[in-house]
């Protein structure tokens, strides 16, 4: 199959690996005016309030979140400026502009035979674009979505660990995640490290990173660009929900069990609070409520 934004050969890693596993990926989307300085400043400026976060980049892989300093700029100037002002910005879910949509769009199109093959359909498809100033640190946390994070300008050093190690992320530490309302930051052990992966990066690099897999990211000494196109299936929607209803129950002094220790027990929790929540949406569209969805 001839690709357009993915290298020809640049899949197979990823195909291999698919959804399990960390693997590289090569891409041709270096180069595109959607992610020259002008473009990105000029996306940063019409963009809502809530789809922009920034801060100083110079933190630690272990960063208390009440540490986290921001930097007295407007997006576009921090975008502008990266090279000098020492930030570390996300611009979140940018497929609400019609043209970084479209970049989305095409790039889930390409890998899609492997990814329907493997969990089916896409589910909230979303786009994040990170702009990170030399040297900055995005400390060690964790995400809910399948991530592809392509590199566009710059380098840096991605570490991933595996998704599902107890002793790296407790099931506590899932539930709560889940749950919502913490920062996203995680304690980090460097004995951690002996389990992790490390994928250097340069334009044109890429990197599929599993649901929940935990990473660092250290930048290198010029300014970076990078590109993060983001997905859920019916797989990161089962491990959600599941986490959801260990937490309540453990909330009401039951004790789980162990996610995957029995799978029956699994999806008839899954299943329990799809329909739970599937009524309770029903009611709140009869009410006229919406469901509108912010960045995160």
């Amino acid at each position: 199959m001839t690709h357009t934004l993915f290298a020809d050969d640049g899949l197979t890693d990823f195909s291999v690996a698919y959804p399990a596993k960390a693997a590289p990926v090569r891409h041709q989307l270096h180069d595109h005016p959607l992610f020259a300085l002008p473009a990105l400043a000029a996306l940063a400026e019409r963009l809502p309030a809530s789809h922009v976060e920034q801060s100083l980049g110079n933190l630690k892989v272990d960063q208390d979140p009440s540490g986290v300093r921001q930097a007295d700029l407007s997006p576009g100037e921090i975008v502008r400026t990266i090279a000098t002002n020492g930030c570390w910005m996300v611009l979140k879910k940018v497929d609400v502009d019609p043209d970084y949509a479209g970049l989305i769009d095409a790039c889930l199109a390409e890998i899609a035979p492997v990814t329907s093959l493997m969990t089916g359909p896409y589910r909230r498809r979303e786009a994040f674009i990170f702009l990170s100033a030399p040297g900055s640190v995005t400390p060690f946390h964790m995400d809910p979505e399948h991530n592809i994070l392509l590199q566009i300008a710059g380098s840096k050093t991605m570490r991933v660990y595996p998704a599902g190690d107890d002793e790296i992320v407790p099931q506590q530490v899932h539930e709560a995640f889940h749950r919502g309302g913490s920062h996203r930051n995680m304690r980090h052990d460097p004995s951690f490290d002996a389990k992790a992966r490390d994928f250097a990066m340069g334009p044109g690099d890429a990197v599929y990173v599993p649901v929940k897999a935990p990473h660092w990211v250290q930048n290198g000494p010029v300014p970076s660009i990078s590109f993060s196109i983001t997905w859920r299936s019916g797989l990161s929607d089962g491990e959600a929900r599941l986490h959801r209803v260990n937490q309540r129950m453990r909330a009401l002094g039951v004790e789980p069990g162990v996610p995957g220790a029995n799978p029956g027990m699994d999806a008839a929790k899954i299943a329990g609070h799809r329909m739970v929540k599937s009524a309770a949406a029903n009611v709140k569209r009869a009410l006229g409520k919406g469901s509108d969805r912010a960045a995160y």
